[in-house]
């Protein structure tokens, strides 16, 4: 029986990108572009009515911006779906102070986006970021997350007290993270089971205060922990 394809809704007021993204994405076995909305409140609108499975959630909107459609869509829907809010590091300010409740990989009990993107990112990675998210991983793409660390860490590297409460597998997690592993595949690499990596992940979000994977990994290059490029 051939599975479901996975529905899709893109989300960004240019006209060029949508069609440059329904194209890619309706080009692979599986994947479906089921509609489109060029401000935040249509992506609200749009989400509401068609139900997809992904959204793919550009930043910088009119009316409202992606992440404040990000969060009225989690917050509102009884079954939102998995989004991807899709950013270039001109905007990564938006990322890296997002408010907590779209908090993407901590706790259990935090709902929030799925994972971030970059513009540039090439056609693989949109693709496999839709399929990720689809199964209900996150997306950290690790190119993506050392640019943005060095953009942060650029005249404040400092050695952080918590680097010296991690525990070895604690820092083994982190550098795994910092790769853009998901849990299951550090769960792999580390021959445990993916509920001993969710517990060493929550443990390094908490030492490090970050409230996701991605700040946990900028305070790890902010901190000496991990080399910029």
């Amino acid at each position: 029986m051939t599975p479901a394809p996975i529905r899709i809704v893109l989300a960004d007021d240019e006209r060029m990108v949508r069609t440059a993204l329904r194209v890619i994405l309706s080009a692979e076995p599986g994947l479906e572009v089921v509609g489109e909305a060029a401000t935040g409140a249509d992506a609200v609108s749009v989400v509401r009515e068609l139900g997809p499975d992904v959204v793919l959630m550009d930043v910088r909107m009119p009316e409202i911006d992606g992440i404040r459609a990000t969060e009225q869509i989690l917050t509102t829907l009884d079954a939102p779906p998995r989004i991807v809010v899709v950013t270039t590091f001109e905007n990564d300010a938006y990322v890296y102070e997002a408010p907590p409740e779209l908090n993407a990989w901590g706790l259990p009990q935090r709902v929030g986006a799925s994972g971030f993107l970059l513009k540039r990112a090439d056609a693989d990675e949109l693709v496999q970021a839709v399929r990720l998210v689809a199964r209900s991983d996150s997306v950290l793409f690790p190119s993506a997350v050392r640019t943005l660390a060095a953009e942060h860490a650029r005249g404040r590297r400092r050695r952080a007290p918590w680097v010296a409460r991690l525990t070895g597998r604690e820092s083994e997690v982190l550098r795994y993270m910092a790769a853009g592993l998901t849990n299951a595949e550090i769960a792999t690499r580390m021959g445990v089971g993916p509920a001993t990596v969710k517990t060493h992940v929550a443990a390094v979000l908490a030492k490090t205060g970050a409230r996701d994977r991605t700040q946990a990994v900028i305070a790890a290059y902010e901190s000496g922990f991990m080399k910029t490029p």
